[in-house]
């Protein structure tokens, strides 16, 4: 296995690129094309959830409570008013950033040497009442480009631990004869779910398939698989987040699930398609819960 960029003094940045104040990151590299593009994309209106199935577990104990050892992502307490017209409310515990949950990483998610990016100190960007920089609501607006499905591992997984580079990448271009391109919103599968297959050394993405990203203009990554765990030796830790969203500005999609999207590619015998997905107006966050969606 081949590493590359495993120092960070070495590896590309955009602080800098879109201003020194920018909360975009590389959601500037969709321009009105690029949304164009991908809204070309919509031609017999079938539409697929990236988002996970996220299971729920009662908040409180006692009695009425179901037991169980593993955690959850959700958890929550019914309620009843009492009082008419009758209705049910539902209080929710979220946490956003758990493996269970769909979710968009914000650029102040990551902390570099002290900064957030594009190198504002972390002191000047969060407080006790949350992010002031950076944070996830900025994207409430929506992000629509086009969606490109790479699927790294086409009727199976990869295997455990696998680094994934910039050839496996390509590679997978090649099979479906589609060409990632600036602005692209990159979906990828590697056949992997993260909370079935805990304890086992899950694949991730090596600091040259990040480079690569930047090199192509991804503007959102959604996947499957993102960082190696444990880290992949001999490489940078982490770099999907530590240099993709730290240092680059990439917007993250943490936990997509992409197995249903696959046989609708296969359907429509393309893998592009619009990729849309906004987080509620929920202010001062690191994350928010996401339901990314594919459109044909």
């Amino acid at each position: 296995m081949t590493i590359v960029d495993h120092n960070a003094a070495d590896f590309p940045t955009n602080w800098g690129r879109w201003g020194g104040s920018d909360q975009l990151g590389t959601i500037n590299l969709i321009t009105a094309e690029a949304r164009a593009r991908g809204a070309s994309q919509v031609r017999t209106g079938v539409s697929v959830s990236l988002a996970r199935k996220t299971p729920t577990a009662p908040l409180m104990g006692g009695p009425m409570a179901g037991l169980r050892a593993d955690t959850t992502g959700v958890q929550t307490i019914m309620s009843f008013t009492g009082a008419p017209p009758l209705a049910m409310a539902e209080l929710m515990l979220i946490t956003t950033h758990h493996p269970e949950v769909t979710h968009l990483d914000a650029l102040s998610h990551m902390v570099v040497d002290g900064q957030v990016y594009p190198g504002i100190p972390r002191s000047e960007s969060s407080g006790p009442a949350g992010v002031t920089h950076g944070a996830a609501d900025v994207f409430a607006d929506g992000i629509v480009t086009r969606g490109v499905l790479l699927d790294l591992a086409p009727g199976g997984k990869l295997p455990d631990g696998h680094a994934v580079t910039a050839g496996d990448l390509e590679a997978a271009e090649t099979r479906v004869g589609v060409e990632v391109t600036s602005g692209d919103a990159l979906v990828v599968r590697a056949g992997w779910d993260r909370v079935p297959d805990h304890g086992r050394a899950l694949p991730g993405m090596t600091s040259g398939a990040v480079r690569w990203m930047h090199e192509r203009g991804i503007a959102v990554y959604a996947g499957d698989i993102g960082d190696a765990s444990p880290p992949l030796p001999g490489d940078f830790p982490g770099a999907l987040h530590r240099l993709g969203l730290g240092r680059l500005g990439l917007v993250l999609v943490d936990g997509a699930r992409s197995e249903e999207l696959v046989p609708v590619c296969e359907e429509h015998g393309r893998y592009t398609f619009l990729f849309a997905a906004a987080v509620p107006r929920i202010l001062g966050t690191t994350g928010l819960p996401v339901n990314p969606l594919a459109v044909f």
